[in-house]
């Protein structure tokens, strides 16, 4: 298990989380600890262990954040989704601890988050590799296993705010929805242009703003920078939901607005979680 100081430092260098193609090379950061043999109770207030997910038929890694000086067992859990070309770590490069726990010292009831790593939007597209099994029938377990509650939140950037999207979709009972500069695709050209998508119906199964009827606007939050491309998706997503929380403001499609509106999400996710 690493500690706190080890992660964040390998992590200076972690890819952005909407950067729009894969790394090259090796990812940077420390290397992965092996697989637990058994049930690994969190310690600190960030750990990252190396999973293996067969609805993904992979190896990924699960990074955990709790607030510091609060007791990790029994918090309720955020899911946390990256963006594509990211991985779980992001969210460290991100400084999601400091804010998490800043965000506690301000009131927020204190909760975990769990991120994990996923792929091409976070859903099946044919190729036997599911992050959406794995978020459903795998990562309840791997929490369990760590005295953590199930999670009962979701927020995602980019991409992320896509599969969180789509996670909401099957799990009505969520608390707490959020999305950052959310990648939705007003048609099909625009989706087939990022060449992710089996084919047309992969991507109208899956796509957030053809099934509006299934998001519940209470618990749904959205934010995007008023200079993002997604720009004009995500106010169709708002005026067709009317979500509990939406702000637009100045900001592009990176992690400076990224950074910017994290502390307004975790408030968001945090009350609701309580």
């Amino acid at each position: 298990m690493l500690s706190r100081r080890g992660v964040l430092a390998g992590s200076a260098l972690a890819l952005l989380a909407g950067c729009s193609s894969s790394p090259s090379g090796p990812p940077p950061g420390p290397p992965a600890v092996p697989a637990p043999t058994g049930p690994s109770p969190l310690h600190d207030p960030v750990t990252v262990q190396r999973m293996r997910s067969a609805a993904r038929g992979a190896d990924v890694e699960l990074v955990l954040i709790t607030p510091e000086g609060v007791p990790a067992s029994g918090l309720p859990v955020g899911l946390a989704l990256h963006g594509r070309g990211a991985r779980a770590r992001t969210f460290l490069s991100l400084g999601v601890p400091a804010l998490l726990t800043a965000a506690v010292r301000a009131g927020t009831p204190p909760f975990a988050i769990a991120a994990v790593d996923g792929d091409h939007y976070w859903v099946d597209v044919g190729t036997g590799d599911d992050p959406q099994r794995m978020l459903t029938d795998e990562v309840p377990g791997w929490l369990a296993a760590r005295d953590l509650r199930p999670a009962s939140a979701v927020f995602g950037i980019s991409m992320g705010g896509f599969g969180a999207l789509r996670f909401a979709r099957t799990h009505p009972d969520l608390k707490a929805v959020a999305t950052v500069s959310a990648a939705l695709f007003v048609s099909w050209p625009d989706a087939r242009s990022r060449k992710v998508f089996a084919d047309e119906a992969n991507w109208r199964a899956a796509e957030p703003l053809l099934h509006k009827e299934d998001l519940r606007p209470d618990g749904l939050g959205v934010w995007c920078g008023e200079s993002d491309p997604f720009l004009g998706a995500d106010r169709r997503l708002v005026k067709a939901v009317s979500p509990r929380v939406s702000r637009f403001s100045p900001g592009g499609h990176d992690d400076e607005y990224w950074r910017g509106v994290l502390p307004e999400v975790l408030k968001f996710v945090g009350e609701r979680l309580s």
